[in-house]
């Protein structure tokens, strides 16, 4: 399963950084430091199909990552070679934020901060009529800034969602320095338990650390799953380094970066 994990998590960086270099578009460091994650949320915990989509819930709060997922979909069969080359085009379908109007992205997330208000109240939908399916959530610690995000944590532990499972792509850096200069948001872990969350803290490119935390739960509490990231993973020359938050791939770099992730 790792071999396959891997395999797929090539292919999406790939490309990731062709279409961002074509596109000319930003977030490349930020789409690369989620690929291992959605990658075991679809293939190892949802095994995802055309078929069985629609009973998958899971939304990027972080939107401007929306190339990772655009390219996942791709992946897996659910949007078309044709329309994931249309990114960046004009009258392309994939905004460069995630947009419900592909098949397979539930929320248009072109804010940060509204994806675990929706997320939390289909959770909480979901218990009232008895549906037995959990809600994932992707965040970026920057979102970890805005009130939205702990009044929605407050809300779901009041409830005791424990068919919610938020993730933060925990990279450390936001906008244009890092997410500890910006607003310190340490202690994390112990925030998220004080707020009345189950709250474990892995490695966000382990896939076997993934799988096990994805597949926890606990029958009181919705789940907080810290994932400790790097903003470029897969490109050394992107790993950590902020100019990546906004800047796009020269034709040198390209063929660089390809490189790296076919050999890594």
């Amino acid at each position: 399963m790792k071999v396959k994990f891997k395999n797929l998590a090539k292919n999406i960086r790939k490309n990731i950084v062709r279409l961002s270099y074509q596109a000319k578009s930003s977030h490349i460091g930020s789409c690369l430091s989620i690929v291992d994650i959605i990658v075991v949320l679809y293939k190892g915990i949802f095994k995802i199909t055309p078929k069985n989509l629609k009973s998958k819930f899971f939304i990027l709060s972080k939107g401007h990552a929306c190339l990772a997922l655009y390219c996942l979909l791709y992946e897996v069969g659910i949007i078309k070679k044709k329309t994931l080359m249309t990114y960046g085009k004009d009258n392309s379908l994939l905004m460069q934020h995630a947009s419900h109007h592909i098949k397979g992205v539930n929320f248009s997330t072109g804010s940060l901060g509204h994806g675990l208000s929706v997320a939390t109240g289909m959770a909480l939908s979901n218990k009232i009529s008895n549906v037995i399916s959990k809600i994932y959530v992707l965040l970026s610690d920057g979102e970890m800034n805005e009130g939205s995000t702990w009044e929605a944590l407050l809300f779901a532990s009041h409830h005791r969602l424990d068919n919610l499972v938020v993730i933060v792509d925990y990279n450390k850096m936001q906008s244009l320095t890092f997410t500890k200069k910006t607003l310190d948001i340490e202690p994390l872990k112990r925030k998220f338990e004080s707020f009345g969350c189950k709250a474990l803290s892995i490695n966000g490119h382990n896939y076997s650390q993934l799988y096990k935390a994805l597949n926890s739960s606990d029958k009181k509490k919705p789940l907080v799953i810290i994932a400790n990231t790097i903003k470029g993973k897969g490109v050394r020359f992107m790993e950590n380094n902020i100019a990546w938050h906004y800047k796009s791939p020269s034709k040198e770099q390209l063929i660089k970066a390809l490189k790296e992730i076919e050999n890594a």
